[in-house]
């Protein structure tokens, strides 16, 4: 039974985000099979599409996961046993992907600062003038601080490590702002649907270059679900190794055409107007940014909860208005509160939130 209209509640949490009606609709097609060559086209003609979005000649594989999957893939393929992986953390999802590498069985080091900080590039080339790494991974945007790290910076450090491999989680900044994967050196660049590309949860992408696939060639144990030669052989015949999520990427094929149609570049600046409307309102609204100034995120604002406002409380008020934020993440819950303007979210929308917003608070006042 379709749900009733009414009950909807807009979403401003930084995943799921919203998701339009008519890429709602587009998973409703007629199944097809995955190993016939209705699929094949349709892998296909999305590879062109995401290596436009991705600024890459590399492969753009399809992962039927979260993100998580392919920081598990990342870490298995990319880093050999009696090699070493260095994390950049910053905030709880770059601490996480340091855990998943540590739980892969691989020597794991890490640059900690504190949450709300970013990673600095100078912190990676003393680490890398110290200790050899097979691989640097790190969180572009970390969605639990609102923190953007500085990603060229870092390349133009890397620019001297030929050998170390870049791998970088661009979940929350994928099709928000500009990632240019091949012209920052990046060897695996990760995303996936659930965030300012504005597709229901499930589905992954991960572009990845020849040196990764080189690395994994020395790698004994990969796993299978994510070994990146596995997927890559499959990759070469349009195909996956098992099966994918046929709706999703009807989804994702459609998405994709509005995006280009909108201009890659015209959406960037959408999100960066969004972005600087909130810090606005932030500052209008007597809050302050948690993220530190200079590295706030295009795409979520995590707004520190200055005026210690009761949080729940602000949410339920915002239900009866059909829209929705987050708490703080983990640590920072009550402390803290996200808004994300991601995805097909338009000034309109971010317009009426802090108008509902305000009103809750001159009720408090």
């Amino acid at each position: 039974m379709a749900s009733n209209p009414s009950e909807h509640v807009r979403l401003f949490i930084p995943g799921p985000v919203e998701v339009r009606p008519e890429i709602l609709h587009a998973q409703t097609r007629w199944m097809i099979g995955h190993r016939s060559k209705d699929f094949a086209d349709l892998y296909a003609r999305m590879q062109g599409k995401l290596k436009q979005t991705f600024y890459t000649e590399n492969p753009v594989y399809l992962y039927t996961s979260s993100g998580t999957g392919i920081w598990e893939s990342a870490s298995r393929c990319g880093v050999r046993d009696e090699a070493k992986i260095l994390h950049l953390t910053c905030g709880a999802f770059s601490e996480r992907w340091a855990e998943v590498s540590q739980l892969n069985g691989k020597q794991t080091d890490v640059i900690a600062v504190e949450w709300g900080k970013a990673v600095k590039p100078e912190q990676l080339a003393e680490a890398l003038q110290r200790e050899r790494y097979d691989a640097v991974a790190c969180v572009m945007n970390e969605t639990s601080t609102g923190v953007c790290n500085p990603i060229p910076e870092y390349a133009e450090v890397l620019r001297d490590y030929p050998d170390t491999l870049f791998l970088v989680d661009v979940v929350s900044a994928f099709a928000g702002t500009k990632i240019e994967t091949d012209a920052w050196g990046i060897d695996v660049c990760l995303t996936s649907t659930q965030k300012a590309f504005a597709l229901p949860p499930g589905m992954a992408f991960g572009a990845v270059s020849p040196a990764v696939l080189e690395r994994a060639r020395q790698v004994k144990n990969r796993g299978y679900y994510f070994d990146m030669l596995e997927i890559d052989k499959h990759h070469q015949k349009n195909n996956t190794p098992a099966t994918p999520p046929i709706s999703l990427m009807y989804a994702a094929d459609q998405q994709l055409d509005d995006m280009l149609a909108e201009g890659l570049d015209a959406r960037f600046a959408r999100h960066q107007q969004l972005a600087e409307r909130t810090r606005a309102w932030v500052q209008a609204a007597g809050f302050e940014m948690y993220s530190e100034e200079g590295y706030h995120s295009p795409t979520v604002s995590t707004v520190a909860n200055t005026r210690n406002i009761d949080i729940a409380a602000l949410n339920s008020f915002l239900r009866t208005r059909g829209m929705t934020i987050s708490n703080g993440y983990g640590k920072l819950k009550g402390q803290s509160f996200r808004i994300a303007h991601m995805g097909d979210c338009q000034m309109e929308h971010l317009d009426a939130l802090f108008a509902a917003m305000d009103e809750f608070l001159q009720k408090e006042a």
